[in-house]
């Protein structure tokens, strides 16, 4: 992924206000982030924890959604759970339920779209092998390549996308 401006960023989001983009946190660290390796830029807001935001490099220019997070995520270190995203199997602590308002009218009228995600929204990382699951589950082996594999899950990226705008 290309390096992107804080104004790049704020402008991107098609499913919240103008106002909203403008007081969400960016990601810590974000003046050293990793753009090399991320397929997607994907955090937890640091001012508003129950909020996430994903901004997705598109060629008319970047694509960013806005979360959220239920208020309660109820999980236990016995059971596991897979990120829709980049299939990376976690402890269920590790994978939460994210909602996104639908882009324009249908947004506005509180109608989301949900998705089982990282919970840091490292997936990029994950599927390179730079960050493990905190808690070792069962990981199936995989004959894909680390290529096939960040193309499954910007294909699922790009189909839970498509039910936020629409498109």
């Amino acid at each position: 992924m290309e390096p992107l401006s804080e104004k790049q960023i704020r402008t991107s989001f098609v499913n919240c206000t103008k106002g909203e983009a403008a007081r969400l946190k960016l990601p810590l660290g974000f003046a050293e982030l990793p753009w090399e390796e991320l397929d997607f830029l994907g955090w937890v807001d640091p001012g508003a924890p129950l909020r996430a935001h994903l901004v997705l490099p598109r060629t008319d220019g970047p694509l960013g959604i806005t979360l959220r997070a239920p208020a309660t995520k109820p999980s236990s270190a016995m059971k596991s759970s897979l990120c829709q995203i980049c299939l990376t199997g976690h402890a269920s602590s590790g994978v939460s339920l994210l909602a996104a308002p639908l882009a324009g009218v249908r947004g506005r009228q509180g109608n989301t779209v949900g998705v089982y995600v990282c919970a840091d929204l490292a997936c990029s990382l994950y599927l390179r092998g730079k960050r493990q699951p905190k808690l070792r589950v069962v990981r199936y082996e995989e004959d894909l390549t680390v290529e096939e594999r960040v193309a499954r899950a910007t294909d699922n990226l790009d189909a839970f996308v498509a039910k936020v705008t629409g498109g």
